[in-house]
């Protein structure tokens, strides 16, 4: 018998990706998701031939290996996403796998999956791109719905909360898992309707707004007229903050690039990073250098090594921003 294994990063972007389809497609199926960090899933789908499998909002670059080997199984994949995947060309061109890759700083996987579907959940969409701070992209697209303000900050506020919720090292560190968040987000055609009827939100959003509040007490660790850096402790408080922080404060400066550092309890440092708003383009590429990725405006480093950091800190301060943007060499071993 045929089996269907959706797999979707658990922020606000995957899950709302997610959310579309299965309105569109209602059907039963295996749910693989994480946490923000957590994104080589793939290597965790056990699948046969003729099994299909739906991928949303996972960097093609971290799960090319396990990605082949399905497709060698036979598995057929329809893969949507806009991380970074240059140099993966190859990957691309098998005959079972449907992908709808778009790098580009304006989009994000909801808004790809949008388009793909005709804008059937277009609200769904704009969730997902207010959470992955894509702010004036989507209100854009809220005004072509006829959306008025007041319901396009009530979208916004959902999509910084569930994107929100996807931070922490582990569940522990957060109100709810994604797995169990998706199944309730799944029983609202329009999200407005969830607003209205759930209370999950706006749980998400008071502790996001407490956690926002601590944060609020810190100054740069460093900064000039392109660039802010912050340093965080390592507590649960900061390990939810951590992107909610960053946007926040590419937000409040769009003309600067940002980085917050999280120091890791067994060492090392977490990292995240924003190009400036105004040229949002190179944060992949300066992440790609320390063995990190994301996209265009926004990406990061799960593991930097203490002794790494004068090597980031040079790199940030020498980084062109924009579109284009070479990629830092990583260090010789």
């Amino acid at each position: 018998m045929k089996a269907h294994i959706d797999v979707c990063n658990g922020d606000a972007d995957g899950l709302c990706a997610l959310v579309q389809w299965r309105l569109h497609e209602p059907r039963a199926a295996h749910l693989i998701t994480g946490l923000k960090r957590e994104i080589e899933l793939l290597q965790q789908v056990h699948a046969s031939r003729g099994d299909e499998l739906l991928v949303c909002d996972l960097s093609l670059r971290r799960n090319r290996a396990a990605l082949v080997r399905l497709l060698e199984a036979g598995v057929k994949v329809r893969y949507f996403d806009h991380h970074d995947a240059d140099e993966l060309t190859p990957a691309l061109a098998h005959p079972l796998l449907d992908a709808h890759i778009d790098c580009g700083a304006d989009v994000c996987t909801s808004l790809l999956v949008d388009h793909y579907l005709g804008g059937l959940f277009t609200a769904w969409a704009l969730v997902g791109a207010y959470g992955d701070n894509l702010t004036q992209v989507a209100d854009a697209r809220a005004e072509q719905l006829g959306l008025g303000e007041q319901d396009r900050r009530r979208l916004q506020a959902l999509g910084e909360a569930i994107n929100y919720n996807a931070y922490g090292d582990s569940t522990q560190d957060v109100l709810i898992a994604p797995a169990q968040l998706f199944p309730i987000l799944m029983r609202y055609r329009h999200p407005i309707a969830l607003l209205e009827r759930e209370s999950i939100a706006q749980e998400l959003q008071a502790q996001r707004q407490s956690d926002l509040h601590q944060a609020g007490t810190l100054i740069a660790r460093w900064q000039d007229a392109h660039t802010r850096v912050y340093m965080l402790p390592d507590a649960p408080w900061s390990r939810r903050v951590i992107g909610t922080l960053v946007n926040q404060l590419a937000n409040e400066h769009p003309e600067q690039a940002h980085a917050v550092l999280k120091a890791k309890g067994a060492g090392g440092l977490l990292v995240s990073v924003r190009a400036p708003l105004a040229t949002p383009g190179g944060a992949a590429a300066l992440c790609h250098g320390f063995g990190g990725g994301g996209r265009a405006g926004a990406a990061g480093i799960d593991h930097l090594a203490e002794q790494e950091l004068p090597r980031f800190m040079q790199a940030l301060a020498l980084a062109h921003w924009g579109a284009v943007a070479a990629p830092v060499r990583p260090a010789e071993k």
